[in-house]
């Protein structure tokens, strides 16, 4: 499970709106001297927080501290997805082209087609699990109120269930 704390800005029927901080690994890598994301992050461009749409059973409150968390497997499978597929595509016409004898322009071009298909079928399928609760995000945890930064993963014990 992939985990990250955040704080509820709003609720919804079954969900909550979570706005999340990013904290950098500049801090801890043996490159940071040379490195562009480190220069990036010293100048402050970009977004430091993030919004994110994570299930919930109705427990959170808005401000309330909670822990989110989406199945390593979820993230396997979209990044496998959004890389492989395209490249897969971009391969398998370019082969297909060469096979057929074409020429070097145009085995080039079937590969940047074939990878413009591989692309278009990434965001067919991606659209087909915008709702696929197994690759949401979801409320692992909520803290209590008076109890520092502890994160309480039962949420039962908060509502008295």
């Amino acid at each position: 499970m992939i985990e990250e704390r955040g704080r509820v800005l709003s609720v919804e029927q079954g969900a909550v709106w979570v706005e999340t901080v990013r904290h950098s690994a500049c801090s801890s890598c043996q490159a940071r001297a040379g490195c562009g994301q480190s220069l990036m992050q010293r100048l402050g461009v970009g977004s430091r927080q993030g919004f994110i749409r994570a299930l919930d059973d109705g427990h959170c409150r808005v401000g309330d501290e909670v822990l989110i968390g989406i199945p390593e497997s979820a993230v396997l499978h979209g990044s496998a997805l959004v890389y492989m597929l395209p490249l897969l595509a971009l391969f398998v016409g370019a082969l297909l082209a060469h096979g057929a004898g074409a020429g070097e322009p145009a085995i080039i071009l079937a590969g940047f087609a074939a990878m413009a298909v591989g692309f278009a079928a990434v965001r067919w399928h991606s659209r087909r699990l915008d709702n696929d609760p197994a690759f949401m995000p979801r409320v692992q945890g909520v803290a209590l109120a008076g109890s520092g930064s502890a994160i309480v993963s039962d949420r039962r014990e908060r509502s008295g269930i």
